[in-house]
């Protein structure tokens, strides 16, 4: 059966600290030698991704969000397989879009998806919806598909929109580990400057939900980030990646959110 690594990593669209996190993110990413990175909140017009692909020696598959934020952020697949083809879903709610690559792995076609879904504190209707149009997409596709779903879904374990993609998938650090991370969100980069908007904005919603939710004031974390298949691939391991500091700045870090990376295996 083929094998095949994938990371996954949620940039970090604020490129606040960027000139010294991108060569963090780079030779971690090297020292991983994945297959397939996908990558979320690609920032535009600077295109982070395709410095990423130069760097590493990866094709690139980017995917822009739709309608106003289109020429600001995107998602991307960096690939060194062949891509037969590839495809984009519009997920309808805050400009958001899941983007499909199909490639040959050693004469066997895989599917893979990377997605970047709706934010919102706690639940969200409009994520669980998200999640259904993947889901009917992933349908159209012939029953033998291996597939494999990633990225930042911005939903905890215990969400509506995670129960629903476990009824058709598995999420591989779960599947090998016996629960998911401890948490991939935030983690302990500190930026410079003040913040922005967005920012703030989710700061306020991440404080509200978890003194609502925890009766606690200490910061919230959870896990919003997950590489999950189908039964047509198999997981050898799947383990937090990204997660270390830089060796001479510990407040320094690839990013505001860990990454995953899995080893698989195809069935033929």
């Amino acid at each position: 059966m083929p094998t095949i690594r994938i990371t996954t990593l949620n940039l970090l669209n604020d490129l606040s600290r960027w000139s010294e996190r991108r060569s963090l993110v780079a030779n971690s990413l090297a020292e991983l030698d994945a297959d397939l990175i996908a990558l979320q909140e690609v920032s535009l017009p600077e295109d982070n991704a395709h410095w990423l692909a130069d760097q590493l020696g990866y094709y690139i598959h980017l995917c822009p969000k739709t309608g106003r934020k289109r020429d600001y952020e995107g998602i991307a697949i960096l690939s060194r397989l062949a891509v037969e083809r590839e495809a984009t879903l519009d997920l309808q709610s805050q400009n958001r879009v899941a983007q499909l690559v199909q490639v040959n792995l050693g004469g066997q076609s895989l599917v893979v998806v990377n997605a970047h879904l709706y934010w919102q504190p706690g639940e969200s209707t409009q994520r669980t919806r998200q999640v259904q149009l993947m889901l009917e997409w992933l349908l159209n596709l012939p029953a033998e598909t291996a597939i494999i779903v990633c990225g930042d879904f911005n939903g905890t374990p215990g969400s509506e929109a995670i129960q629903l993609m476990r009824k058709r998938f598995v999420s591989a650090y779960a599947a090998h580990h016996g629960s998911e991370p401890e948490y991939t969100c935030p983690t302990p980069l500190k930026r410079l400057g003040p913040p922005t908007l967005r920012e703030v904005v989710r700061r306020i919603g991440s404080f509200v939900l978890n003194l609502a939710t925890t009766h606690t004031l200490r910061p919230w974390r959870g896990t919003l980030d997950y590489v999950f298949v189908n039964e047509r691939v198999q997981i050898i391991e799947c383990d937090v990646v990204l997660n270390h500091p830089a060796r001479h700045d510990p407040t320094l870090y690839p990013s505001d959110h860990f990454g995953l990376a899995a080893t698989l295996w195809v069935e033929a």
